[in-house]
C-alpha cells in the first residue's frame, strides 16, 4: 500500500535530496584541488553543509577549488533556510500558490502558531536573511581587506557572513578565526551574525509586529527564547572565563579572554566556528560545552540542539513537580501539557540517541569517550565544533556522524511523527501505580 506523504516525510526527503546532489557536485574533479574528493568524503561533506553544521573532513580553504567552495557556500544557504522555503518563494515570485501539505511542513518549521498572511511571512524571511547576511558581509570586508587581497577578502567576507547566519561554522580559513580572538569587530560581527540567525524567524517577526506595528505583547514563545538566550549565553561566558582564565586562556590578554569566552559561549549553540583551539580546554569546558551544544539554537532558526525552548520547559516541568503546582507557568502563562510531553519525549530521544552513536563510535574508532561523545553530540547538535578527530574517522565513524547530522538537523520529533502512524481512535485503560526512584 502506498505510503501517504505527510509533512514530516517531505521535510525529510527535501534534505535527504539536497544532500545528495550535494555530495554529486563535491565528488566532480572540478570541485576539489590536487586528489579527487572520494565519495564518503564528498557526501560527508556535502551533509555537514546542507545540515549546516560545520565538521569537516576537508580544509575548506586549501582542498576545494572556489567552485567546491561555492557549492559548499550554496547548500549552507539551502541547508540553512530549507530546500522547500526556496521553491516556495520561487512558485510565490512566479504567480503560483504554496500546496497545502508545503505550507504546513514550512509552517512547522518556521512558526509556532498559524499565521494569517504566509506568503508575506515567506518574503519577510527572504528579505531579513539575505538583508542580514549582506550587512554581515559589509561589516566584515574593512577587517579582511586588511590581511588579503580585495576579491579574496570580499569572498571571504560573504562565506562567512552567510556561514555564521546560518549557524554553519564552515570557514575558508584553516585555523577557523583563531587568527581574529582579540578583533573585537570581527568578534562582534559573527557573534551578532550567530545570535540573529539562531533565535529564529519567527522572533523576529513578532519583535517587528510590537515595535514597528506597536502591538502590545511580545509572544510567549518569543520571551521565552529572549529569556534562555540572554541566560546562557551569560552564564556560559561567565563559566568558561572562570574555567579557563589560568588554563587555555592563560596567554590571552583580558581583553582576549573576555572575548574568547563569549565567543565559545556562543558558538556551541550552534555555530561552530571557534577563536580557540578546542582540544586545549580543559575537562569542565569540554563538558560545559556539550551542555550546550545539547540545547542549541530556538525553534524555526538555523541552528540545531533541542532548542532553548525545550529546555525551559524541561526546567519548567521539574519546577511544577517539585513545587507541586497544578500547571506549569511563566511569564503570567500556562503551558499546556502536550507541549510538556513533547519537550520531553525530544529530550529523552536526543540522549538516548547520542549514547547509542557515541556507542557505535566506540566500536569502529580509537579515541577517548569525552572525544568522541564531543564529537557526536557536535554532529547531532549540528554544532561542527570537534577535538580535531574529525579526518581521522574511518568510513563507517563517518557514516554514524553523517546519520546524526541529519538527524540533528531535521529534527528527531520529525522523524519519529513520520515513522509513527496516529491513532484512529481514543480510548483509555485502568490506571495502576508504579514505583518511581
Amino acid at each position: 500500500m502506498k505510503k501517504k506523504i505527510t509533512p514530516e516525510r517531505l521535510l525529510l526527503i527535501s534534505f535527504a535530496v539536497a544532500i545528495l546532489i550535494g555530495s554529486i557536485l563535491l565528488s566532480l574533479p572540478a570541485a576539489s584541488r590536487g586528489e579527487r574528493l572520494s565519495y564518503i568524503d564528498a557526501l560527508f561533506t556535502s551533509t555537514s553543509a546542507v545540515c549546516v553544521t560545520g565538521l569537516i573532513v576537508k580544509d575548506t580553504g586549501k582542498d576545494f577549488t572556489l567552485f567546491g567552495q561555492m557549492v559548499i557556500l550554496a547548500l549552507l544557504q539551502l541547508g540553512g533556510l530549507g530546500l522547500m522555503t526556496f521553491s516556495s518563494i520561487i512558485f510565490l515570485f512566479m504567480g503560483r500558490g504554496v500546496s497545502i501539505l508545503s505550507r504546513s511542513a514550512l509552517q512547522q518549521s518556521f512558526t509556532p502558531t498559524g499565521l494569517g498572511n504566509f506568503s508575506l511571512f515567506l518574503k519577510n524571511i527572504l528579505l531579513y536573511t539575505f538583508s542580514v547576511e549582506a550587512l554581515g558581509a559589509v561589516l566584515l570586508y574593512p577587517r579582511f581587506s586588511t590581511r588579503f587581497p580585495a576579491a579574496y577578502s570580499l569572498f571571504a567576507s560573504v562565506f562567512h557572513s552567510i556561514s555564521a547566519f546560518c549557524n554553519a561554522g564552515f570557514s575558508i580559513f584553516s585555523d577557523s578565526l583563531m587568527a581574529w580572538r582579540e578583533d573585537v569587530w570581527v568578534n562582534a560581527v559573527i557573534l551578532t551574525l550567530i545570535v540573529v540567525g539562531g533565535v529564529g524567524f519567527f522572533v523576529f517577526w513578532d519583535l517587528k509586529e510590537k515595535f514597528l506595528r506597536k502591538r502590545e505583547h511580545l509572544s510567549l514563545h518569543t520571551k521565552m527564547v529572549l529569556a534562555s538566550s540572554a541566560f546562557l549565553i551569560l552564564w556560559g561566558t561567565v563559566l568558561l572565563f572562570a574555567i579557563e582564565f589560568n588554563r587555555a586562556f592563560s596567554g590571552f590578554s583580558l581583553k582576549g579572554k573576555i572575548l574568547a569566552s563569549l565567543f565559545q559561549a556562543i558558538t556551541p549553540r550552534t555555530a561552530g566556528f571557534n577563536t580557540v583551539d578546542i582540544a586545549s580546554l580543559s575537562l569542565p569546558s569540554l563538558l560545559l560545552l556539550i551542555w550546550l551544544m545539547f540545547i542549541g539554537a530556538s525553534p524555526g532558526s538555523t541552528g540545531g540542539g533541542v532548542k532553548t525552548t525545550t529546555g525551559f520547559l524541561g526546567f519548567l516541568a521539574m519546577r511544577k513537580i517539585l513545587t507541586k503546582k497544578d500547571q506549569v507557568q511563566v511569564f503570567g502563562r500556562g503551558i499546556k501539557e502536550e507541549a510538556i510531553e513533547r519537550a520531553l519525549v525530544l529530550m529523552v530521544f536526543f540522549i538516548s540517541f547520542h549514547f547509542f552513536s557515541t556507542f557505535l563510535l566506540s566500536l569502529t574508532e580509537n579515541f577517548s569517550f569525552l572525544q568522541l561523545a564531543f564529537e557526536e553530540m557536535s554532529a547531532m547538535g549540528t554544532v561542527g565544533l570537534s577535538t580535531g578527530i574529525t579526518p581521522k574517522l574511518s568510513p563507517l565513524g563517518k557514516i554514524i556522524i553523517i546519520v546524526s547530522m541529519y538527524v540533528g538537523r531535521v529534527g528527531p520529533l520529525t522523524i519519529l511523527s513520520s515513522l509513527v502512524r496516529r491513532s484512529r481512535g481514543r480510548f483509555t485503560l485502568p490506571y495502576e501505580n508504579v514505583m518511581i526512584g
